[in-house]
């Protein structure tokens, strides 16, 4: 889960109020993200306690939700550099937070009230967040996580970093990868509801087969829901605008059917895959592989029993989650688990659940997990050694100094207050080549000056060219 602080709490209040709340219910073992979503110089310190004394390694930042939670680039800047000082990961919600909520103003202008102003309000363009979010983890060498990618744009500035070398991960989720936006469009308002989240869902079907085909192919690493369900009743606190619309999702209950059906039911993940996608690669990415993530001797005793044959078509009435809705309804899945053991004991088995509240334990994930920090920790040391190399061997200047108190710029042109006087500049400050042999001005030259003045004023000029006159000079017996 992420632990969300309130405006004014400390992330160490935040942490222990998540703990007590999910200690005496979970059913299963958890960890918790911590996001940042202000900084200051106390944040950094406690960033430091989570990881070292509470078993946290993975702050989340938003780029997106301003005068909430989000962070202008400087601070999430210094959120990177913390992180890469800790030996975290660093995970980002990525969208252009302003430019949205000008979009959106926008849209409730031109009459646009309902869910498909979600969408509207947030052009796939504005996922350049994605990109300043890379850029911001490349300068600091801090690896991060996107989290639910929705859109090919998103993805595809991922693959590219991937591609380039850099520590990237991308996180698509069930809805993204079972649905599209083309639901926010429908004639029903409670079912176009629904489906708002953020980011949202895009207007275009091929946008799941086309992240199902980067997990195939590794540019994308890991699969997940942001599963946060609303009743519509809730979701109708935006009937008259969809910015009050709370955003959230169903997807846990849902997502392995999903991916199956659409990843190894179409030919695009083989059953290696799909046990990577849904949990290996976030166990050994988060530090919890071999534990986590595996079936093994020594391994925790987590796992399920498949059927690859077995057939449902998900429905809000017959499923679990706490809401009533569901965006998958009327999806036919192939392939379901029919058996979960956790922690050694049966919890389902034949549609029932038989979990205990209290029975899970929290996780401490630790810093410098191997997965991410062996290959990122090489190639800094091999970036020092060839900085070194390169380094230049000088005698150090011994000559004269200027003293000044303005800035050291590109020039006093550009920098000069508006209020003080800029001084003249004699012809030789600006005439720097001698004059030609014919006595005219170098082409080169700038004659230009502030007054209007030219440089020769004060000669006398002849009003007959005799030295050197076009065609040549004459010698006549005159």
């Amino acid at each position: 889960d992420f632990v969300i602080p309130k405006k004014e709490q400390s992330l160490i209040e935040a942490f222990n109020q998540w703990r007590e709340r999910a200690d005496t219910k979970v059913c299963c073992d958890y960890g918790l993200h911590v996001a940042i979503t202000s900084w200051n110089e106390q944040v950094g310190k406690d960033m430091e306690i989570l990881t070292k004394e509470k078993g946290v390694n993975s702050f989340k930042v938003f780029m997106a939700y301003p005068g909430t939670f989000m962070l202008a680039d400087d601070e999430i800047y210094q959120v990177f550099k913390k992180c890469r000082e800790l030996g975290a990961i660093a995970m980002v919600h990525a969208e252009n937070g302003s430019v949205i909520k000008e979009l959106e103003k926008e849209m409730l202008t031109l009459g646009v009230t309902g869910p498909e102003g979600h969408l509207l309000s947030r052009p796939e363009k504005a996922t350049e967040a994605t990109n300043r979010a890379i850029t911001i983890a490349e300068q600091t060498r801090c690896p991060l996580y996107v989290v639910h990618v929705t859109s090919k744009t998103a993805a595809d500035k991922i693959q590219e970093a991937r591609l380039k070398g850099q520590i990237v991960f991308g996180e698509p989720i069930a809805a993204s990868l079972g649905t599209d936006g083309s639901q926010y469009f429908h004639k029903c308002w409670q079912h176009a509801a629904a489906y708002v989240m953020s980011p949202p869902l895009r207007d275009d079907a091929t946008t799941a087969p086309y992240l199902m085909d980067l997990l195939a192919n590794g540019s994308l690493s890991t699969t997940g829901t942001d599963h946060c369900t609303f009743n519509v009743n809730q979701k109708a606190l935006g009937k008259d605008d969809f910015r009050k619309i709370p955003n959230g999702v169903n997807g846990i209950e849902d997502r392995l059917a999903v991916i199956w059906t659409k990843g190894v039911e179409t030919g695009k993940l083989d059953m290696n895959q799909f046990v990577a996608v849904t949990s290996t690669n976030a166990a050994r990415i988060f530090n919890l592989y071999p534990k986590k993530g595996r079936i093994a001797v020594g391994s925790d005793a987590d796992c399920l029993v498949w059927d690859p044959q077995a057939t449902k078509t998900i429905s809000a009435s017959s499923h679990h989650q706490a809401c009533d809705v569901n965006i998958f309804e009327g999806l036919n899945c192939r392939g379901l688990p029919i058996v979960t053991i956790v922690a050694g004991k049966i919890v389902y088995e034949n549609e029932q659940l038989n979990a205990s509240q209290g029975s899970g334990k929290y996780l401490e994930t630790i810093c410098f997990t191997d997965y991410v920090y062996q290959k990122l920790n090489k190639r800094e040391q091999i970036q020092e050694q060839s900085f070194k190399q390169r380094r230049i061997e000088r005698e150090p200047y011994t000559g004269d100094v200027i003293s000044t108190n303005k800035p050291v710029t590109n020039g006093d042109a550009k920098t000069s207050p508006k209020n003080q006087p800029i001084p003249e500049i004699p012809a030789a400050g600006f005439h720097n080549r001698p004059a030609t042999r014919a006595g005219g001005r170098n082409l080169f030259d700038s004659s230009f000056t502030l007054s209007g003045e030219q440089w020769d004023d004060g000669n006398l000029r002849k009003t007959t060219r005799v030295q050197q006159p076009p065609g040549g000079q004459s010698k006549g017996l005159w």
